[in-house]
Formats: C-alpha cells, sequence, structure tokens
C-alpha cells in the first residue's frame, strides 16, 4: 500500500514522461537532486532537482527563493538512504540571524572544494514535525537518514558545509553527537548590531523575533528566570534580545559539550573586519585546505563583496553603514534595552561572548 501510494504521488508531482523521470535511486546518488522535505506521515523524501547553478543563484533553498516549477521525485527514506553515496564531510554553519551566516555559506560555494547549502527545507521540516509531536519513524533515526542525504558531494573530493535556519538551533546538539566528525562554527552579531537589524526591518522584524521565541520556548531553549506570562510584557527589542540571549546560552553550552576542537563561535563585525583571517581560521576548522590564492579570491569574490539577498555591490563598508543608520534611528530603544539586557544575562549567567572564539584556534 505504502509503495502505491508514493508511486502515485510521484506521478503526481512530476508531470514528464516516466521515462524522462530518473529512477528513485539514481536521483539518491545525484546531489543535483536535493533532499528538500521529509514527510513523517509517509516517512518519504522528496526529491528536487536543484543543480549547482542554482543553488548558488539561490538566496535560500526554500520555496520562495526556487522556481515555481521544479518537480518533485517522492522516495521511500529508506530507499532513498541505501543508494545514497558515501557520504561526503558534513559541516555546520549554525547562527543567531542577522550575522553574515549566508555569506559564509557562499563562501564555501567552490568546486572540488566545498559546497555550502544555505537554509535546507528538510531541516526546518524536522523541527516542525518535533515541535508538533506529531507520530512517526524514530526521530533519531530520520535526522540521521537526512544528514546522509544532505551530504551527497557535487564532487570528489568536496566537503558539504550547511548552514541552517536558526529555527533548527535546537536541533545542533542531536546532529553534532550523530556526526562525530562534523566540525561547527556558531556565528553570532553583536547584540547592539543584532537589535539595530531587527529595529530597521519594521514590523516584519518585530514580528519575526516574537516568532523565535515562541519556537525556542517550544524547544525549551530558554532559561533566563521570566515567568510564561513575564513575555507579554516585554516591548519587541526586549524580545528580541531574550532570543539572542538564549541562543547564546545553547552556543556556550555547544561549546562545553563538544569541545573547542569541533566547536568554535565567530562574531560577525570580527568576520567583517578581518575575513581572510576568519576564512582562513574556518578553513582550518572544517578540515579543508586553502593556498593564499584561493583565499584571495574568495574573499575579493561575490560572497563578500555582492549582498547576499539581493545580488547588488555591498561590501563591508555598505554594510557597516546600514547597521549604523539603524542604531542611529533607533539609538534611544537600543541603549535602554542594552542595558536591560547585559543585567538580565548577568543574572542568568549568560556571556555576552560566548567561549570558544574561532579567533583562537591555531592555524600553524
Amino acid at each position: 500500500m505504502i509503495r502505491r501510494t508514493l508511486n502515485a504521488m510521484a506521478r503526481q508531482t512530476d508531470p514528464r514522461p516516466p521515462s524522462m523521470v530518473p529512477a528513485a535511486r539514481d536521483a539518491a546518488r545525484d546531489a543535483t537532486w536535493l533532499a528538500h522535505r521529509y514527510d513523517p506521515a509517509h516517512d518519504a523524501v522528496h526529491l528536487l532537482p536543484v543543480p549547482r547553478a542554482l543553488h548558488r543563484r539561490a538566496v535560500f533553498l526554500t520555496k520562495e527563493y526556487l522556481p515555481d516549477d521544479l518537480q518533485p521525485l517522492v522516495v521511500r527514506r529508506r530507499a532513498a538512504l541505501a543508494a545514497a553515496p558515501p557520504a561526503a564531510p558534513l559541516h555546520f554553519v549554525f547562527h543567531s540571524a542577522f550575522c553574515c551566516s549566508t555569506l559564509v555559506a557562499r563562501a564555501f560555494d567552490r568546486p572540488g572544494w566545498a559546497m555550502g547549502l544555505k537554509e535546507p527545507t528538510i531541516l526546518n521540516d524536522l523541527i516542525g514535525w518535533r515541535r508538533r509531536g506529531e507520530p512517526g519513524p524514530d526521530m533519531a533515526s530520520v535526522l540521521d537518514d537526512v544528514l546522509t542525504l544532505l551530504a551527497r558531494p557535487f564532487a570528489p573530493g568536496e566537503a558539504v558545509i550547511v548552514k541552517p535556519s536558526n529555527a533548527i538551533n535546537a536541533l545542533a546538539a542531536p546532529i553534532l553527537a550523530l556526526r562525530p566528525d562534523a566540525r561547527a562554527l556558531l556565528l553570532y552579531a553583536p547584540l547592539r548590531t543584532y537589535l539595530g537589524s531587527i529595529a530597521k526591518k519594521g514590523i516584519d522584524g518585530r514580528l519575526w523575533v516574537r516568532t523565535l521565541l515562541l519556537g525556542l520556548l517550544d524547544d525549551q531553549l530558554v532559561d533566563l528566570g521570566f515567568a510564561p506570562r513575564d513575555y507579554l510584557a516585554l516591548t519587541d527589542l526586549q524580545v528580541a534580545a531574550v532570543g539572542w540571549l538564549a541562543q547564546h546560552a545553547l552556543f556556550a553550552q555547544l561549546v562545553a559539550r563538544f569541545g573547542a576542537d569541533r566547536v568554535r563561535t565567530l562574531d560577525s563585525a570580527r568576520l567583517m573586519d578581518d575575513p581572510a583571517d576568519a576564512m582562513r581560521r574556518l578553513s582550518r576548522l572544517f578540515g579543508l585546505p586553502l593556498d593564499a590564492d584561493a583565499l584571495a579570491e574568495i574573499v575579493t569574490g561575490p560572497a563578500f563583496t555582492r549582498h547576499s539577498k539581493v545580488d547588488a555591490e555591498f561590501g563591508s563598508a555598505d554594510r557597516a553603514q546600514e547597521h549604523a543608520d539603524a542604531a542611529d534611528t533607533h539609538a534611544d530603544e537600543i541603549a535602554k534595552v542594552l542595558v536591560w539586557a547585559q543585567a538580565v544575562a548577568k543574572t542568568a549567567g549568560v556571556a555576552l561572548d560566548p567561549p570558544g572564539a574561532l579567533a583562537d584556534l591555531p592555524i600553524g
């Protein structure tokens, strides 16, 4: 029955003649068929045709940024796993949002070296499934298999660097536990910069931080001394600060649990002040060779010179000016929330600069 259901789903979602639809085993071997969605009700993976050039153009690997006419191939999870090639080295850029994480993922788009996956939707499916508490297969088994499907290399010798949405940060510890060879960067913006980024986005940013807080509460990641009703009394930027502090507490826990050999932290200001040093150390963390010529090409290339979202020229000076403008416009509100957040952090024992700085990683 399940086989018939999945075959019917595949026919419904791919209008091409049967001779043009790849066999499930062939698609599962091919990294250009992205593991895009997971359906726990049928224990099935939706594979979506996303060639490397499209990966490069898409801001994120989500419906909003992928062409509408891409048709998925629906495959049973176990069948996809059985056909998958040997996994490439797999590493992660976890982040707390608005901190150049997309830039970092783009910097690892270098054929023969690595490929960055920007916010694959399938990981959001897993955290949503977990939060809803719906029935289905064993969560750890599914996560393990999804990681294998994300680790399919585009070319021999490439590593895969996954930059998930920060909505899935509660899965960071399980991911690192399941992949003992994986390394992770924990990327964040300084709190003042983060608050400015939220404020300049207007109502959309202010609604977003409340949605983020709801997810963090569902994931039981907020332990800052507040009672549930206290959150209703907070301003939007106070809510933003709570989310930022909760994620910083998680980052410190990840460093403590997995060690600085595997997990390092970096703030976006340091990244943009000296991108060459940051990329040199990050490549060392991920175990990827990087010579001087390649490093120069990366830091002068589109990842660091063009806007990640709108594909326009946008260097470090433009980014700094954008942050300064936002801070000036909302200076009074940001200053007050900073003082309040520092007091909350001190009471809760959360370091504003988490341990395990990437800058302390020896590079020989």
